[in-house]
C-alpha cells in the first residue's frame, strides 16, 4: 500500500522533523506511545515535554518511558495543555521543533473525559508561538463521538484561518472510509 495510515503518516513526519538534541511536546501524553516515539527521535541530548489531565495517563506513560530506559529525556506534566506556555521553562520559547497532539478521549479510559475546543486552540496557539522556524505540529483528529465532532468542526475553522504567512495547514484524510476514522492537520511554521 502506498498510502500511508494516518497514526504511521504521524510518525513519518515527525522523524522527518525532529533530529537528536531537538525540543518535542507532547500535548496528550495518553498511554505514552507517542511520548515514547518523540523521545526516541530526539535522543539523548534532546528533551520531550508531555502534558496530560489524567493521572492514569501519566502513570501509564512514565511506566512506558521507564520500560524503553527514556525517562531521563522526558518531563511529564499533570496540566491540560493550555497551559503549556506558562509551564515551560522560558529557554524553550522559539526553541521547540515539533509537537504532536491526539484529539478526544484516553483510550481504555474515562470517555467523558474528552479534549476541548478552546483548550485544544489556545494550546495549539502557544506551541506556535513556541515553535522555531520549520517546526512541525501533527493534530490527530480523532472525531467518532459527539463531543470529537464538535471539536473537529473547530479545529478545522481555526486551521483555516491560519495566516499563510505564519504557517503552513494540511490536512491528510481517508475521504470514503467508514465510522469517521481519524485525520491529521499538519502545521508547519513559516
Amino acid at each position: 500500500m502506498i498510502l500511508q495510515r494516518i497514526l504511521p503518516f504521524s510518525k513519518t513526519l515527525l522523524s522527518e522533523a525532529l533530529s537528536e538534541g531537538d525540543i518535542a511536546i507532547d500535548a496528550t501524553v495518553g498511554h505514552g506511545r507517542d511520548t515514547v516515539f518523540l523521545a526516541e527521535q530526539v535522543g539523548k541530548s534532546g528533551i520531550v515535554y508531555g502534558f496530560d489531565i489524567q493521572r492514569e495517563a501519566i502513570e501509564s506513560t512514565e511506566k512506558h518511558l521507564q520500560q524503553k530506559g527514556l525517562d531521563d529525556r522526558v518531563i511529564l506534566f499533570h496540566k491540560n495543555h493550555a497551559d503549556l506556555f506558562h509551564t515551560l521553562p522560558e529557554g524553550v520559547h522559539g526553541k521547540v521543533k515539533a509537537a504532536v497532539f491526539n484529539l478526544g478521549y484516553l483510550p481504555r479510559g474515562d470517555k467523558t473525559i474528552v479534549t476541548e475546543p478552546e483548550t485544544t486552540r489556545l494550546a495549539i496557539e502557544q506551541v506556535l508561538a513556541l515553535l522555531q522556524q520549520g517546526g512541525l505540529i501533527i493534530l490527530v483528529v480523532y472525531h467518532g463521538h459527539p463531543e470529537g465532532k464538535i471539536e473537529r468542526d473547530a479545529i478545522l475553522e481555526y486551521a483555516r484561518n491560519i495566516d499563510e504567512k505564519i504557517a503552513n495547514v494540511m490536512c491528510y484524510q481517508y475521504m470514503n472510509k467508514t465510522n469517521d476514522p481519524p485525520f491529521i492537520i499538519a502545521i508547519e511554521k513559516n
